[in-house]
């Protein structure tokens, strides 16, 4: 027998009910203690009463099965859960911290700071993707900042996970979601796109830097499929100060085909952090909604209606990575060059959807103040972005696949490491340097690399020379492989 009520006091499978945090549409939030147990906790009831809206359950049910399946820091601890024989609920780790919804009344915030806050959103996004799941429905109350700074995404009742019935759409034919952030597809009934919740972060970067919800608050299903059609006015209409570079990131999230925004949160988050290197284009430059004829032809393409093929988030994920090459421009050893740079292209050609960032460290004294000038008085660190640039362009990649960073620290190895974890790069690759005492006694920077990276390494070298009668024979190339 379902219980009607919760009340202050009472005991719930061992977890007593101190507080009511919060009354939400589908449930309420409690604060609960264990006597075996110290961690802050947080219970989550659904509405169940009579009258009550029916997909409260149904989504309760998915997060019941969708939490305990999530790990990390990005998503709330799950501790347990009660089925409806008795009293429903899930005990989960109460975050320390605000949501983001306490911001709004301090919108528009600066620029520099929506994106620091959408690229911690974005990295926090792409761990959940990478566990199978699409939030779809982000929103600023369901993202919480954790006093160290990391971000939380809550609330997992209208979710999709790829490996999971998906009881909200065998059960419901209406689009559920929050208005202000619903992509497009989400409206035609496609919930399987890991995309839907770039365009909703855009909708909220685009939020919190005007002031002023891209696409208003009507929350009528006839208003909400405008947006199918119809693009909101471009930031900059609104903000004559507005970045460029903010646009342009706003705008790509915003775009109404899921083939036409970033095909990762990743990729988004590393353009984010990454401002000074991102490619404008004409969404850069936009002071106004598309022209009516645009409008129309969109109105009435129904092509534009028309979901694709679905692919899973991990294959996906697994088709547009970044990529991440170390150039030692130093080196002064061309075969290696060559052949890095050639192992480079090969793997690109493979995934068309690839980002490469060329990556240098310009080496720091343990203990002297470097001088960011070569003996000609030239800026060492632009003379080194010049130099990868150049590296790069026989890769002929197209604009906006590339970027080049010059890195500045004592330990290169430690430097590549950081860069790669930060910007959640996939694959290193990394010329080893010919042998030599130094190498011999403190080890290599490619062996560390390869030892501690999160990720894929490969290690390229030229092949080792046998004894050769004919020495004018050209060295063959190859490449040893280390994988972590």
């Amino acid at each position: 027998m379902v219980k009607p009520s919760l009340q202050k006091g009472s005991i719930v499978d061992g977890y007593l009910v101190e507080e009511c945090l919060h009354r939400g549409g589908m449930a309420t939030l409690w604060r609960v203690s264990n006597p075996g147990s110290t961690m802050p906790m947080l219970m989550k009831i659904p509405k169940i009463a009579e009258g009550e809206d029916p997909a409260a359950i149904v989504s309760f049910e998915m997060e019941q099965m969708i939490l305990p399946r999530l790990s990390g820091p990005h998503v709330p601890r799950f501790i347990a859960a009660g089925d409806f024989t008795s009293q429903p609920h899930i005990v989960m780790e109460r975050i320390e911290g605000k949501t983001l919804y306490s911001r709004l009344p301090e919108l528009p915030l600066p620029y520099a700071e929506v994106a620091a806050i959408g690229a911690k959103i974005a990295l926090a996004l792409d761990d959940l993707h990478r566990q199978h799941v699409i939030h779809l429905d982000i929103k600023p109350s369901n993202i919480m900042i954790r006093p160290s700074g990391e971000v939380v995404l809550l609330d997992f009742g209208l979710s999709h996970h790829c490996q999971l019935p998906d009881l909200m759409q065998e059960e419901f034919r209406l689009p559920y979601g929050s208005a202000p952030y619903m992509a497009p597809e989400q409206l035609r009934g496609l919930r399987n796109d890991r995309r839907s919740d770039i365009f909703a972060l855009g909708a909220l970067l685009y939020f919190f830097s005007t002031g002023v919800r891209p696409f208003g608050k009507a929350e009528s299903l006839a208003w909400m499929r405008r947006r199918l059609w119809r693009d909101p006015v471009p930031p900059c209409g609104l903000r004559p100060d507005y970045p460029p570079w903010l646009q342009e990131i706003v705008l790509r999230c915003l775009e109404i085909e899921p083939s036409w925004r970033y095909p990762t949160a990743a990729q988004l988050a590393f353009d984010l952090a990454n401002q000074n290197q991102i490619k404008l284009t004409a969404r850069s430059e936009r002071i106004r909604q598309d022209a009516w004829t645009t409008v129309l032809r969109r109105r009435f393409n129904t092509d534009l209606s028309k979901s694709g093929p679905t692919i899973g988030p991990a294959t996906e994920l697994s088709s547009a990575p970044i990529i991440a090459v170390a150039v030692d421009l130093a080196g002064g050893n061309r075969v290696l060059d060559d052949i890095l740079r050639s192992m480079t292209a090969r793997l690109l050609k493979t995934m068309p959807g690839a980002r490469l960032a060329c990556i240098n460290v310009l080496k720091l004294g343990h203990n002297t103040l470097e001088t960011t000038l070569d003996e000609d008085g030239h800026n060492k660190h632009i003379e080194r972005l010049t130099a990868l640039k150049h590296w790069a362009k026989p890769l002929g990649l197209e604009d906006g696949r590339l970027t080049v960073h010059v890195l500045e620290e004592v330990d290169p190895a430690k430097a590549i490491l950081e860069f790669s974890r930060t910007n959640r790069v996939e694959h290193i690759l990394i010329g080893a340097r010919q042998n030599s005492l130094m190498r011999s006694l403190l080890g290599s920077v490619s062996a560390r690399v390869a030892g501690e990276a999160n990720c894929c390494v490969s290690i390229v070298r030229p092949a080792r020379m046998e004894a050769d009668p004919n020495p004018s024979r050209k060295m063959e190339p190859a490449a040893a492989r280390a994988s972590r």
